[in-house]
């Protein structure tokens, strides 16, 4: 396969160390060679020019290895060509706009980044890789959740496409804050178990419960991880459980009250090329009823059968106002 060209780079960085001196044993460093390397960003590509030291002290641990400038990290990561900036743009189309992969790379070669498919689904790991990093600091989860003397554990996973590798990230809901975010391939019993471990080990406080889904196989590592502790549905899971009967007969119910609305095209036709009052209003209530049969209702809270019978009470008592008072006009109070 043919290499995309690479632009040329349009501006330019000299980067120098931080210190003079060996930050394993202070001793002193002696600037060694200059290294450069082009990093493509979304703003187009930086040449980085590297003055890069060596320790001189031969009991060091250091002694004769490369230090880079610190701030050569805030552009890129290690042997990558392309900048955090991408990486974090990848991130956000992924998971927040849930875009696949082919629409990110056509959407960064609209950008004239020159980077092939293969490229994003790599770049795509660094950025899961970065998040579980910077999620899972033993430091920083304690801070966060040793006042609350306790967690509950909440855990769900997110499939931006089907067939393709599922986020799943684990929060306190005391502290609102994430504990743990990682891709799996699969979501088997030993692979959740896994990432619960995982929490567990890092943090000084108890799991006192867990909320998820309800998934076996949340539902088997659950209890292989944290055996005796209370584990429940979420609201959103529960509610919409609890109202599967009543989406069930409601589902019915808009079913049946479809069969006694048929025949609207036909009554259509029969005003075809007409332009008078009669039409007109004929015309009206007919794409009234067409509104009323595709205006689905969200269940549980909002159900589609209960919207569709309460639409067609009010068109029905409309037609019976207009019979009422003899008018052929749509706006005599309809």
């Amino acid at each position: 396969m043919k290499r995309l060209n690479r632009p040329a780079p349009v501006r330019s960085e000299r980067l120098e160390c931080c210190q003079a001196t060996c930050p394993h044993c202070g001793g002193p460093t002696w600037q060694q060679y200059t290294n450069r390397r082009t990093v493509v960003t979304l703003n187009g590509g930086v040449r980085l020019v590297l003055k890069v030291r060596n320790c001189q002290t031969p009991t060091c641990p250091r002694y004769h290895k490369p230090y880079r400038p610190e701030a050569e990290g805030r552009f890129a990561l290690p042997q990558h060509e392309f900048g955090l900036d991408v990486i974090a743009q990848i991130g956000n189309w992924r998971y927040r706009e849930h875009r696949s992969v082919p629409e990110i790379h056509t959407m960064l070669r609209a950008r004239d980044l020159p980077i092939s498919q293969r490229t994003v689904t790599n770049l795509l790991d660094r950025y899961d890789e970065l998040v579980a990093l910077s999620v899972l600091d033993v430091a920083r989860l304690r801070r966060l959740t040793n006042p609350h003397q306790r967690v509950i554990l909440a855990l769900d996973g997110l499939q931006p496409e089907v067939g393709h590798e599922v986020l799943w990230v684990l929060r306190d809901c005391l502290s609102d804050e994430v504990l743990l975010a990682r891709s799996l391939l699969s979501a088997t019993e030993a692979d959740l178990a896994t990432l619960l471990e995982e929490v567990r080990d890092a943090l000084e406080v108890p799991v006192t419960a867990v909320v998820s889904d309800g998934q076996r196989s949340i539902r088997n590592a659950v209890a292989r991880v944290f055996p005796g502790v209370p584990h429940q549905l979420c609201h959103f899971h529960y509610l919409r459980e609890a109202a599967t009967p009543l989406f069930e007969a409601d589902r019915h119910a808009k079913k049946e009250l479809k069969k006694r609305v048929r025949g609207i095209r036909p009554l259509e036709r029969a005003v075809e090329g007409r332009d008078d009052p009669e039409a007109t209003l004929m015309r009206g209530y007919a794409v009234a009823v067409r509104s009323a049969l595709t205006d689905d209702g969200s269940p549980p809270l909002d159900a589609p059968g209960l919207r569709l019978h309460e639409r067609l009470t009010q068109i029905h008592a409309s037609i019976e106002r207009v019979e009422k008072k003899g008018s052929a006009s749509p706006n005599s109070n309809a």
